[in-house]
């Protein structure tokens, strides 16, 4: 972010110049030009910072020794009524808190277009299910989401909250196979339950 700032300023000098001396006026168009790309390279250093807070995973931890349990986000906001919405996300994340667990939250990169017709970062969804930022993740386009939840529980020791029985990703992370791991759940007369 350095350099388009230099940029900038060795572009706001030359414009001055330009304006100050008559025979500058091609310094100046130089200034313009510069500045104007120094404005995009540093619009693109924003983004891309604000793009890399997104990807930097989810941070469950944070001191809390309460077993972690990781929900399929996009399989789980289905569970109500086929049709996507974030209650049921928020119920689950409820009913593991009674229980004594903390959770977070995977997404798939269209999470936001299937609930609200636009793409939706992590901040937004996590304000919508009622989590901290750093404990809810949306994937990048073109990432699998599956990928990225048993990572996720893998690195935390957390269990799985979805209907996915994973299956295509039995050799690579062996513990979807393994009795408990996978919480499957469902709603029965409008009362949440999850097979604990």
């Amino acid at each position: 972010m350095r350099v388009p700032l230099v940029l900038l300023g060795i572009s706001l000098i030359a414009i001055s110049l330009g304006g100050l001396v008559p025979e500058l006026d091609l310094v100046a168009i130089f200034g313009v030009v510069t500045a104007l790309g120094a404005i995009i390279m540093l619009v693109a250093a924003l983004l891309r910072s604000l793009l890399s807070r997104g990807r930097r995973g989810l941070d469950i931890s944070r001191g809390d020794t309460r077993p972690v349990v990781v929900l399929d986000g996009s399989n789980v906001m289905h569970w109500k009524k086929g049709a996507p919405d974030l209650q049921p996300v928020r119920d689950v994340i409820a009913d593991l808190a009674q229980r004594g667990y903390r959770a977070g939250v995977v997404f798939d990169a269209n999470a936001g277009y299937k609930l609200e017709g636009r793409y939706r970062h992590h901040q937004v969804l996590a304000r919508q299910v009622g989590l901290p930022q750093d404990r809810v993740m949306v994937v990048n386009k073109g990432e699998v989401a599956d990928e990225m939840i048993l990572r996720v529980a893998q690195d935390f020791g957390a269990r799985v909250v979805s209907n996915d029985r994973f299956r295509d990703w039995s050799a690579q992370f062996p513990q979807v196979a393994e009795p408990g791991f996978l919480i499957s759940g469902r709603y029965r007369k409008g009362a949440l339950q999850l097979d604990l």
